[in-house]
């Protein structure tokens, strides 16, 4: 298992995450690694998504496609 080490944490934030590692019945450590599970989770994919394809339907459209139709609101 990888380890990481953080500098210069200002001592506001170390207390800071203490409380709330005491909050969660956590140690220090647990606390942070869970923030960073947490964190690692929202991260972007390692793969850009597969582009969304477009697929036409050659059956004839029943409505007049107005404004009225696809809002159904009259115009508000």
């Amino acid at each position: 298992m990888q380890a990481l080490h953080v500098r210069n944490v200002p001592e506001h934030i170390v207390a800071a995450l203490k409380r709330r590692a005491e909050a969660h019945h956590r140690s220090l450590q647990g606390e942070l690694l869970a923030l960073l599970e947490e964190a690692a989770l929202r991260a972007p994919p390692a793969e850009p998504p597969s582009p969304l394809r477009l697929v036409l339907s050659a059956e004839p459209v029943a409505g007049t496609w107005s404004r009225e139709e696809l809002y159904d609101d009259d115009g508000r």
